[in-house]
């Protein structure tokens, strides 16, 4: 088949980029070095480095490639701090962009590479589609190891919980933060959607329900069947609340 073929490669390495955007339509740009709250909140540096190298790398070779669509998967992150600082947060439109004060490197990274997707349509006309992912979840993604996101890390310790019989599990904080997730079926048909259509500009994709940490440990550990005590504990939170207003999703 033509689209079985993978390759290894590390794409902060220009060579590297390259030979992964030759001979092929389109680029569906979802690399990072990224992970859950705490990896996030402790790798500024390393993150902003990494994947600014990855993003120009590609998005630069795609250009010499002659490649005519390039999908950016950039973040809720982008956002500024200052608009979820309540749980009951004002779901974020795409314009609440700017004045710009993401809250970590992660999502400053992600801002200023939209930037440059942007300019590269102008200067060289290669159609960039950009869509700000509200936390994707889904089988087969990271689930330990410290840059699991949030639904993964519960369903983990629900698992263990059920495992050992010990119902305890760790919340950090209060477990009143508020977000929305999305389910990576729903994402994909998100991308596929967008890369077919005419829409230019960034915009959110993801799901407007939102639900507390809480909550989302009590539904994982219903589904399960599993009685769970919530033990909250220090750790990073992000924003207090974030949650996506899809009312252009649904337009375009």
């Amino acid at each position: 088949k033509d689209a079985d073929e993978f390759q290894l490669l590390d794409l902060r390495r220009w060579d590297n980029c390259l030979q992964g955007t030759r001979g092929v339509d389109e680029v569906y740009a979802l690399a990072a070095d990224m992970g859950g709250m705490g990896f996030i909140s402790s790798n500024h540096a390393q993150i902003l480095h990494n994947n600014l190298l990855i993003n120009i790398h590609t998005l630069d070779a795609a250009r010499i490639n002659d490649i005519k669509r390039y999908l950016f998967t950039s973040s809720a992150c982008i956002y500024p701090e200052f608009l979820q600082e309540d749980a009951d947060v004002t779901p974020l439109k795409e314009e609440d962009a700017y004045p710009a004060q993401p809250q970590d490197a992660y999502g400053w990274e992600k801002l200023i590479t939209e930037r440059l997707c942007t300019h590269y349509r102008e200067d060289f006309g290669i159609e960039v589609r950009i869509a700000r992912f509200h936390n994707i979840f889904g089988p087969s993604g990271t689930w330990d190891g410290g840059r699991e996101k949030v639904p993964a890390a519960l369903c983990r310790k629900v698992a263990v919980a059920k495992v050992t019989g010990n119902p305890e599990i760790e919340i950090w904080g209060d477990g009143e933060q508020t977000r929305s997730f999305c389910y990576i079926d729903d994402c994909l048909t998100g991308i596929y959607k967008l890369m077919g259509s005419d829409y230019r500009e960034p915009l959110n994709l993801g799901q407007d329900r939102m639900v507390t940490i809480n909550q989302l440990a009590d539904i994982i550990a219903d589904i399960a069947g599993v009685r769970i005590v919530k033990k909250h504990v220090p750790g990073p939170q992000g924003v207090r609340g974030r949650n996506s207003d899809n009312t252009r999703l649904r337009r375009v």
